[in-house]
């Protein structure tokens, strides 16, 4: 099996899906980063394809990050400064596998975790 890696947005204020939503996903090397992809959730709080596909895969350390804020102030969420705006998940992938790292969303706070 070739590595790969997905996500999804639920907002749990709402209750529902977090369409909208920008992502972007860093490769991690030394000091620096390096942009590999960028998206948007569709209608199911989830991107059209795999962020990171199996064409691209390699192990090591990754930054997704989720840019929450203008999601938020487009559903209403919270007042200006906005208790979250970008949230960054740096995390490890040291196999060729499935990866999904879903964020569960609302407007002051933030879980996450390695689903399937």
């Amino acid at each position: 099996m070739a590595g790969y890696l997905t996500t999804h947005v639920l907002d749990t204020a709402r209750g529902s899906p977090a369409a909208g939503l920008r992502i972007t996903l860093d490769r991690i090397h030394g000091d620096g980063a390096t942009r590999l992809s960028e998206a948007m959730t569709n209608a199911d709080g989830r991107t059209d394809a795999p962020i990171l596909p199996e064409a691209e895969f390699a192990t090591g350390t990754y930054t997704l990050t989720f840019h929450a804020g203008d999601y938020l102030r487009a559903q209403g969420h919270g007042t200006e400064p906005l208790f979250l705006d970008e949230i960054p998940i740096r995390f490890g992938m040291d196999a060729a596998d499935h990866y999904h790292v879903p964020l569960l969303l609302s407007p002051f706070g933030y879980s996450t975790y390695r689903g399937s």
